[in-house]
């Protein structure tokens, strides 16, 4: 089997769903992960099958079943050459509390959003070095600048770390490394305070995604922020 192949977390829906969708196209065979088995299969099916999509329950903070499903990846497909570390999760939070969910309820974002990118990655790593491959992460133009009491916003503080961290660990291995920052994406999760707000489709960012891993080998696209037009930050 000579066809790259491409690993999406978060795959079941949005962001992750239409880059599966445009890596298929361009010919990747997929390893498709979420919680939302049913999602996943479904999306499997329309993207070829398991000869060509694989799809994979797994949460993105269990290390055990990430690095497990990384080497049956290579056992069965020979190789990998995109992980895309896109799983992630959204709370609206207050330091003051006037508003959001109740702290109990943060912790998962922040393993979500954090722990997971970073499992993912310490994860797919040495097979990306093994094909000379390319680790992509989903950050967010919320980890740019600051957001009143929005702890989301500090994860993405921590993944554009996490994503400059990484890439100077790989300078010499051939591995490149891209960190996404969206806007407002439509992914159905919108706050109600922001339902009338300039918006960039799922498919948008797939196409940053696919733009940056289809560059020469010898070109590393390290940032791309993507905001829809009349996003004010």
């Amino acid at each position: 089997m000579t066809d790259p192949v491409f690993l999406i977390t978060g795959a079941s829906r949005g962001i992750g769903a239409a880059t599966a969708r445009l890596a298929a196209e361009a010919g990747y065979r997929l390893v498709l992960v979420a919680r939302d088995e049913r999602g996943l299969a479904g999306l499997a099916t329309r993207l070829g099958g398991p000869d060509r999509a694989w799809p994979v329950s797994c949460d993105v903070t269990d290390w055990a079943r990430l690095s497990e499903l990384v080497t049956r990846v290579q056992d069965t497909w020979g190789r990998l050459d995109v992980a895309f570390a896109n799983a992630g999760t959204s709370v609206v939070t207050s330091f003051l509390g006037r508003h959001g969910a109740p702290p109990d309820q943060w912790r998962d974002m922040v393993l979500a959003n954090v722990y997971g990118p970073a499992l993912t990655a310490r994860a797919a790593l040495p097979a990306l070095v093994a094909s000379g491959g390319h680790l992509v992460l989903t950050g967010s133009a919320a980890g740019r600048g600051v957001r009143p009491g929005n702890l989301y916003s500090a994860t993405k503080w921590a993944v554009t770390g996490l994503a400059q961290s990484i890439r100077a660990e790989c300078v010499g291995t051939g591995v490149r490394v891209t960190l996404v920052q969206p806007g407002l994406v439509d992914t159905g999760g919108i706050p109600p305070e922001r339902a009338g707000d300039p918006k960039l489709a799922p498919a948008d960012v797939a196409r940053a995604v696919l733009y940056a891993v289809g560059q020469p080998a010898t070109v590393d696209v390290n940032e791309i922020l993507v905001r829809p037009v009349g996003q004010e930050r």
